[in-house]
């Protein structure tokens, strides 16, 4: 019974702790979720802006059709059909240096003839240039991605470095060649049928935060808004209590947690944990249009090189674009970047001297760990030495970038293991099965809480 196995509190109510929710409560579990803010969602969310009169979501993000962890998660809470899928891999691009655009077509099955195809692959491409691939799949966890991938020749430009730098979040000179080679292992080579970009219809809100709420309350989740937790109290091998703003609560010899908090919160709650410590910043701008805007291939996103954007996505008359890595913006003002980023847009949309809309920069200077060979190796595993405590977040071990699928997948494996542990002390049972960290990850970085740094309206 539920109630002989005590209570799972779920602490943070992000992807991660929506997900590790979700599992324990149709694992027949009593679960009660802890948020620290007013609303869930953390760095995968949508809000009502002011200044641009739109609803907008804090950073843009693209699935891939093997995100298994990530689709699965929408089916169960009955949000699947609200994501807007490719009949086929196709990735357009504008090369903002040269005024170029190209599409990127991978055929749909495993052997990948259209390597030797020019009009599929990468402009000026040869076949053996993308033997750099296979050096990245066979990466270890010590190699940076410019040491398998030398910087330069069309395939590092147009491939290499700007999924590394979507992936990762993270310059390809210090960025991780087995994390990068993970995501080109499945995804690129598996085929384009595991490779087929999809994105929200309506807002990452609509799709992934409140179908899990509802989901949530009709399995009987109390989930309490405004709970911070400051602190835990810890005896031997178990968490004793858990000291939230507004109350402590005890901890029975049958309660469990599960922790879906960022790293830095969980390191500052549990002071031996070995966790990433070195951040690394995203820069979102968005801008209202004139007129909805589609681009004539239908294709509702666009990857550009030789500028300061690296994706700009239309949804309506709302352009936003997104740049990561992108530590060297973080700290310059939201007056300068608007513009800035605003040519990029101009330039996507074949508009090249259409005035400034009205904007809106979203920045995060601690956006995702920075992820180095040096800060993998201090991801943790979902289980440590607590007995009754189990980790979840983007930033533990999942084997994936700090990405969508990753935080959902590490959600699903706390919770595999909080429900497998036996209602006695010390004791565990074996537990369910976790889900295999291996597909792959998220095509864009989650996106951080806002901190919205500027907006401003101009006339049209």
């Amino acid at each position: 019974m539920a109630s002989e196995r005590g209570t799972v509190h779920v602490v943070g109510a992000g992807l991660a702790g929506l997900s590790a929710a979700l599992r324990l409560a149709e694992a027949g579990e009593r679960v009660v979720l802890h948020e620290a803010a007013n609303h869930a969602g953390g760095r995968c969310r949508s809000y009502e802006d002011r200044e641009l009169g739109r609803r907008i979501d804090n950073g843009n993000h693209l699935l891939f059709s093997a995100n298994r962890a990530a689709l699965d998660f929408l089916t169960a809470i009955g949000a699947r059909d609200s994501l807007i899928e490719q009949a086929e891999p196709v990735f357009p691009y504008l090369d903002l240096a040269t005024g170029a655009r190209f599409t990127l077509r991978p055929n749909a099955g495993r052997i990948p003839w259209w390597l030797f195809s020019t009009r599929r692959r990468v402009p000026g491409s040869r076949l053996r240039d993308y033997a750099v691939l296979w050096r990245l799949m066979r990466a270890t966890r010590r190699d940076t991605v410019t040491a398998l991938a030398p910087a330069d020749g069309p395939v590092y430009r147009a491939l290499v470095e700007p999924l590394s730098v979507a992936v990762l979040n993270t310059a390809p000179e210090e960025g991780s060649a087995w994390l990068l080679g993970r995501m080109l292992g499945l995804s690129f080579a598996k085929g384009g049928q595991d490779c087929r970009a999809l994105i929200v219809r309506e807002g990452l809100s609509e799709s992934f935060i409140e179908p899990a709420l509802r989901r949530l309350a009709t399995l009987g989740v109390e989930t309490r808004f405004g709970t911070r937790l400051r602190s835990l109290a810890l005896e031997g091998v178990r968490a004793k209590s858990l000291q939230f703003n507004a109350a402590t609560i005890a901890l029975g010899p049958a309660d469990r947690v599960v922790l879906a908090v960022p790293a830095p919160v969980a390191a500052s709650l549990l002071p031996d944990l070995a966790a990433p410590i070195e951040m690394r910043a995203i820069v979102n701008a968005h801008y209202r249009l004139k007129r909805p805007y589609l681009p004539a291939n239908g294709v509702p996103f666009l990857a550009l090189l030789g500028g300061t954007a690296h994706w700009v996505f239309f949804r309506g008359d709302v352009a936003s674009v997104t740049v990561s890595a992108a530590d060297a913006l973080a700290d310059e003002p939201a007056e300068a970047l608007a513009p800035r980023l605003w040519a990029d847009v101009a330039a996507a949309m074949g508009e090249p001297k259409a005035p400034l809309p009205a904007w809106r920069i979203v920045k995060e200077k601690q956006a995702t760990f920075a992820q180095t060979p040096a800060q993998i190796a201090r991801r943790p595993a979902a289980a440590g030495r607590l007995d009754n405590l189990w980790l979840a977040g983007d930033w533990t071990d999942t084997g994936l970038p700090a990405t969508i699928e990753g935080a959902i997948r590490s959600g699903a494996t706390a919770a595999a293991l909080a429900a497998g542990v036996s209602a006695v002390p010390g004791r565990r049972t074996a537990a369910a099965s976790a889900p295999k960290a291996g597909s792959f990850a998220s095509f864009m970085t989650p996106q951080p809480a806002l901190d919205v740094v500027g907006a401003a309206t101009a006339s049209n």
